[in-house]
């Protein structure tokens, strides 16, 4: 390749521009929702011009998808280390892995709640692509519910009545609907309240 045709290619990215706008943005997004967080002030909080933006990501839609898949990776990681605790039984991992997200909802002022749930309820109507990055997380994060689950089953701590991945779905969904609550009246009561039906009533022997 001559010289001269090098030199129109223009400016490469900067080599952490792009994962300091997805982390820009999942501070941002997950702050102040999708539709009230522009580009502008995603690529003024890292400190680079908007056409920075677009040698990443081909829409805001696209770079919502990120966002979506980072903050996922992020809680995904989170639980499977609660998970492979060994010294814990299976119940157990559920519940040290709920007393810590109650712990940091408390400490963060019962706001913002669950980045996945907030974007169901803003642009999963409007955004095919946004729709199945959060519905093929959610899934994933059930699925991981349910291996933990089946395990307690198996060791007889919690009953076969329902399948595993049917308790999985349904915890994923009181939880996230008790997040909204706690956005809501500003409590931790929904939280508590959920933690007290899921391990003294519904995951019982």
């Amino acid at each position: 390749m001559s010289p001269a045709s090098s030199s129109r290619r223009g400016p490469k990215p900067k080599v952490g521009t792009r994962d300091g706008l997805v982390r820009a943005g999942l501070t941002l997004l997950h702050a102040e929702g999708y539709a009230a967080t522009g580009i502008q002030a995603i690529v003024e909080s890292v400190g680079v011009p908007k056409g920075s933006f677009y040698n990443h990501f081909a829409s805001k839609e696209a770079f919502g998808a990120e966002v979506i898949d980072a903050y996922f990776e992020g809680g995904r990681d989170r639980l499977r280390a609660f998970l492979a605790r060994t010294d814990l039984k299976p119940l157990d991992r559920l519940k040290a892995y709920f007393d810590d997200r109650i712990a940091a909802l408390r400490a963060g002022g019962f706001v913002k709640g669950c980045l996945l749930g907030n974007f169901s309820a803003e642009v999963a109507d409007h955004s095919a692509l946004m729709r199945e990055h959060l519905v093929a997380h959610f899934e994933t994060w059930g699925g991981l519910f349910e291996d933990c689950i089946a395990e307690a089953q198996e060791q007889k701590a919690v009953g076969d009545q329902f399948p595993a991945a049917l308790l999985a779905r349904f915890i994923l969904n009181s939880w996230e609907g008790a997040l909204l609550r706690m956005r809501a009246e500003k409590s931790e009561a929904p939280l508590t309240e959920f933690r007290q039906v899921l391990f003294g009533r519904l995951l019982t022997p």
